[in-house]
């Protein structure tokens, strides 16, 4: 056994969390004994306590945000203080492995501290640009306060695992930590999960194409951007024959379908919510055009949108706004409108349902993309080593 690990998660349900998930059960391939602390699922990861392939899971009742910022404070200090608890519970540990958002998990790594504890921060957001774009209320008292967060996390970490080369300079500047301490560990789909399922033509509804969405339904994710680009494209293209799929949920869920409503797109959109990994293939193996609409803000612009690689792992075309980080992930398997244009949206849509080879040559790009420079087995090294450097540094 290499050690022990605790991995902290707020954002999600493990292991509905594929990242968090995939790098659990890279650790304990690797000889690690794995705990996660995380909050229970709505649907599924609903039991308080686990044990999966070895992975040993602790769950705690977590009601989401509602109401702006002060929502999130609750949230976030509801999740805290479970967390300190489950953690005391489970003794010491020789990694505490934080995924953000929130930029609070430090403070389980520093009451450990005394004991040889090391700090990994895994920054899976930006959490002051995510505020910025989530809240649009400008750098006030909160925008500070997170920024004070942010420092003092990166400060207590021995080592940080970024996302993507942007998210690592943020970890050098901004956050003063030195190149050999930052790890690039990107989200990358398991390829063997991704895998062709025979179309299914009941669900374009009639019609010749079907479009698809996958993902969070938040503020900050285009869903809306996408629906106005699809009346677009019904309005100035007089294209109706298509369907459009939206599968996930999130903050905005009730809202997107609202909006569908007053688009007048009730009858070609639909919203499945969370649907099990079987019908997700059957979706994503019948869609001719997968969107990516987050617009352009300052998270998204360097964020990598695990949509988009999910999407290349099924080998499907994507439309996307003109992002510094989807065009280092997609590269040729995406069109570029420019940022939040939603009639260029539309327009590269429907360019896209009309020329079969090019759906079909940008789909091969991308899986062939998913399964070399991006796969996951280049990540699951980066982790290996982060973990090496931290433990090492004892």
């Amino acid at each position: 056994m290499r050690g022990r690990a605790l991995i902290l998660v707020e954002n999600l349900s493990v292991p509905m969390d594929r990242r968090v998930w995939q790098e659990c059960t890279a650790l304990h391939q690797a000889g690690w004994e794995v705990h996660v602390v995380c909050p229970r699922g709505v649907k599924q990861d609903t039991e308080p306590e686990a044990v999966i392939d070895g992975i040993r899971i602790h769950r705690y009742p977590l009601r989401a945000a509602t109401g702006g910022p002060l929502g999130y404070l609750r949230e976030y200090g509801s999740a805290l203080w479970h967390t300190v608890r489950l953690s005391r519970r489970l003794g010491t540990f020789d990694v505490v492995h934080g995924c953000n958002p929130p930029d609070l998990f430090f403070l389980v790594a520093r009451a450990m501290r005394g004991k040889g504890t090391r700090f990994v921060f895994d920054q899976h957001d930006l959490v002051p640009e995510l505020y910025l774009s989530r809240f649009d209320r400008g750098e006030d008292l909160l925008y500070r306060a997170v920024r004070r967060l942010e420092r003092m996390t990166y400060r207590a970490a021995h080592v940080v695992i970024a996302t993507n080369e942007s998210y690592k300079q943020v970890a050098l500047s901004r956050g003063g930590k030195r190149p050999e301490d930052v790890f690039v560990v990107r989200s990358a789909p398991a390829v063997e999960r991704f895998r062709q399922v025979p179309p299914d033509e009941s669900l374009r509804r009639g019609k010749p194409y079907l479009l698809c969405y996958l993902g969070v339904m938040g503020p900050q994710d285009g869903v809306d951007y996408a629906l106005r680009s699809l009346a677009r494209l019904r309005d100035e293209h007089g294209r109706t024959d298509w369907h459009a799929v939206f599968v996930g949920g999130g903050d905005t869920f009730d809202a997107m379908v609202a909006l569908s409503r007053e688009l007048g797109l009730a009858d070609a959109v639909e919203f499945t919510g969370r649907i099990p990994d079987e019908d997700l293939l059957r979706y994503l193996s019948t869609a001719d055009v997968c969107l990516s609409p987050d617009p352009l803000n300052p998270l998204n612009d360097v964020s990598t949108m695990n949509k988009i690689m999910e999407y290349m792992a099924m080998a499907r075309p994507i439309v996307s706004f003109e992002l510094r980080e989807a065009r280092v992930s997609a590269g040729e398997a995406a069109l570029y409108a420019p940022a939040n244009d939603e009639s260029e949206f539309a327009k590269l849509i429907a360019r896209l349902l009309d020329d079969p080879d090019e759906r079909r040559r940008m789909g091969e790009i991308g899986r062939a993309r998913v399964a070399g420079p991006l796969s996951w087995q280049h990540s699951k090294a980066a982790l290996l080593a982060a973990y090496e450097a931290a433990v090492g540094s004892r």
